[in-house]
């Protein structure tokens, strides 16, 4: 049996700091006001060049850093996120691309604040099933940017940044010893986006209405995460056959730091035991778990064979949960982090060599000519042994592709 070790971790933040003081100077609220409900002092946002894939890069080199391998020695990427760089292609895609990972298959995963969890089950299983061998899960998030910055009661709660893990498969027992994923879609509209999606496309009403923006039922949400976070966390316990008191260090979704003194409160163990890192950061959705992760394990928090659990909540409803015994991570000489970062300048390289060779391709051969003919306007049958065939105008010019999609009407 293989077990996925975690080897590598680090984060990224911006540099821009937003204080309580200046949403003051925003919307109606208070430091002490923001203190008091929440534990936040301040959080990261996102640059103008800065965005969810820049930062899921640069917290994935670290992670690479710290496991002593490269990004062409990934097999896997799976990257956690809500605000993903487009609809489509897939965040992961552009980490993959920028790491050189060649060998990797890469997707985005949306579980909202649960996600980065749900992506070390989804890592940890593949390793087991024995498809992967090193596996990157990252969360990254530019909430900042699905912000009303108008609303005080969501305003004040989210930050941006990034967080990175590599798991890797070991004959050794550890790692990820066990998981627990849930669902609860009754309490989707609790948290919700409500425009974007294929249900309420963005139209200038829904702009209008902040519709594109996150909305939440505050109230609800405090007693849901109150709830599932000790349930949660006795789940996974049970499963991994500890008791709390057995557990070094409680890693939770940095969303309230009320919903943390709870669940300490619950389980029946010192507040000292659960890393909060709420009042520098805020809440960072997805990426608030493994941004944790990484600074315990720099500042000593966190030490090879201590039993870790990591629980996370959020919009769906969604909650997760792992039981982790710690690994050392492996030495790294500063000339192989050298050459690392050069494997990365090569895989920009590659990229914008690939990308030039698919413009000449394009330019000396074209796009190939559909071997039959479309069916006609009256709807009469294909003559030529092509009945139930998929027809692609690939022959059109892009001009002409974007007119007939404008007078294509989607059947009743």
């Amino acid at each position: 049996m293989k077990y996925a070790h975690i080897t590598g971790w680090g984060k990224f933040v911006p540099q821009r700091v937003l204080t309580n003081d200046d949403l003051a100077r925003m919307v109606e609220t208070s430091d002490g006001w923001i203190r008091e409900r929440t534990g936040i002092a301040e959080r990261r946002i996102a640059g103008p060049n800065e965005t969810t894939a820049s930062m899921a890069i640069a917290a994935a080199i670290e992670a690479l850093d710290v496991a002593g391998i490269s990004g062409s020695q990934v097999d896997l990427i799976i990257v956690a996120t809500t605000t993903p760089e487009y609809a489509f292609p897939a965040t992961a895609c552009l980490v993959q691309d920028a790491l050189g990972a060649t060998h990797a298959g890469a997707f985005d995963l949306s579980a909202a604040c649960s996600g980065f969890v749900y992506g070390l089950s989804v890592g940890a299983d593949a390793i087991r099933a024995g498809s992967a061998n090193t596996v990157l899960v990252i969360g990254s998030e530019t909430l900042s940017r699905i912000i009303n910055w108008k609303d005080r009661n969501t305003c004040v709660l989210f930050g941006d940044g990034a967080g990175a893990v590599v798991l890797q498969a070991s004959d050794q027992p550890g790692g990820v010893l066990s998981t627990l994923l849930r669902a609860d879609g009754s309490g989707s509209e609790l948290l919700i986006i409500p425009a974007g999606g294929s249900r309420h496309p963005i139209t200038p009403q829904a702009l209008e209405q902040n519709m594109h923006t996150i909305h939440m039922n505050g109230r609800e949400v405090f007693r849901f995460a109150s709830r599932v976070m000790e349930r949660a966390t006795r789940e996974v316990l049970h499963k991994a056959g500890w008791t709390p008191e057995q557990v070094d260090l409680f890693v939770p979704h940095q969303a309230n730091r009320r919903i943390i003194e709870m669940a300490a409160k619950s389980l029946g163990v010192s507040l000292d035991k659960f890393y909060c890192n709420i009042a520098h950061y805020g809440n960072t959705s997805a990426a608030s778990i493994p941004i944790a992760l990484a600074e315990a394990a720099a500042s000593g928090r966190l030490r090879p064979k201590d039993r870790v659990v990591v629980v996370g909540f959020g919009a769906g409803l969604t909650w997760a949960a792992a039981a982790l015994e710690w690994s050392e991570p492996k030495p790294s000489a500063r000339s192989w982090r050298t050459l690392s970062r050069l494997g990365y300048g090569l895989a920009n390289v590659r990229s914008r060599a690939r990308r030039l060779l698919r413009r000449l391709e394009d330019r000396l051969f074209g796009a190939p000519e559909p071997s039959w003919t479309p069916p006609s306007s009256t709807g009469n049958p294909p003559q030529n042994g092509t009945r139930g065939k998929t027809y692609t105008p690939s022959h059109l010019p892009r001009e002409q592709h974007s007119t007939e999609a404008q007078g294509t009407q989607t059947p009743s």
